[in-house]
């Protein structure tokens, strides 16, 4: 089993008929878990979670919004991973899954990265820990809010913070897919244009061993100015 995973800041899912046309996307991308940033949504019911995805089999954990900002959700097919175990943390949320066909156990993180450059040390920190915490193989996905280089960004950027960026990488071994479909994953339309490349996948070693034809690949954008990105295979 190849988990197709979709990572997308969809700029909150309070409104209903945002959450219809994002049902019918998932079902035109048959996608086995979703990770969905910026939800701006608290404790979401089975009902809420079912206007989403139409999957009759879905389970999910979240990350609470804090007021009306941030939040993460996470969603999976229970037919293809069950879960094991939760962690919630400040700025990820992370669940460890094991597939159903052949009980490889692996951990999943969806992040939603502060912009404050203090904030970014203590997500490294969050996402070290976590990954110490379960000794597993990880994908982690969604928008850090940073760049890892000058060349995924229009303008000028924090080169202390991408320096801090890839450090947490090869810190701790991770492995960082070329982008297929595009060079940057969020921008909005201005004159001269802005954009930048701050949603992204990342894998350890033991996971990419275990799939690897994986790639991340944009997709269209629809109504967020962030462009989903999937987890699929060559």
């Amino acid at each position: 089993m190849k988990p197709k995973i979709l990572s997308w800041n969809v700029r909150g899912l309070n409104n209903r008929r945002k959450r219809l046309r994002i049902c019918n996307l998932l079902r035109d991308w048959k996608v086995d878990l979703i990770c969905l940033q910026e939800t701006k949504v608290k404790d979401p019911s089975r009902q809420f979670v079912r206007s989403l995805w139409g999957c009759n089999y879905v389970d999910w954990c979240c990350l609470d919004a804090s007021g009306a900002s941030g939040g993460i959700l996470i969603l999976w097919d229970k037919r293809v991973v069950e879960k094991v175990d939760v962690c919630v943390g400040r700025f990820t949320l992370a669940v460890s899954l094991r597939n159903v066909d052949d009980h490889f156990e692996w951990g999943f993180v969806g992040v939603y990265g502060p912009n404050c450059r203090v904030d970014r040390r203590g997500l490294w920190d969050e996402l070290a820990g976590i990954m110490s915490w379960w000794s597993l193989p990880w994908c982690i996905g969604g928008d850090f809010n940073i760049t890892r280089f000058p060349s995924e960004r229009s303008g000028v950027g924090s080169v202390s913070a991408m320096r801090d960026f890839c450090d947490f990488i090869s810190d701790q071994g991770l492995m960082d897919f070329p982008l297929v479909g595009g060079s940057y994953t969020w921008s909005i339309s201005c004159d001269p244009p802005v954009w930048s490349r701050i949603d992204r996948f990342l894998v350890s070693p033991d996971w990419e061993e275990r799939f690897p034809e994986a790639s991340q690949k944009r997709l269209p954008r629809l109504f967020s100015d962030h462009f989903p990105i999937l987890l699929d295979y060559a």
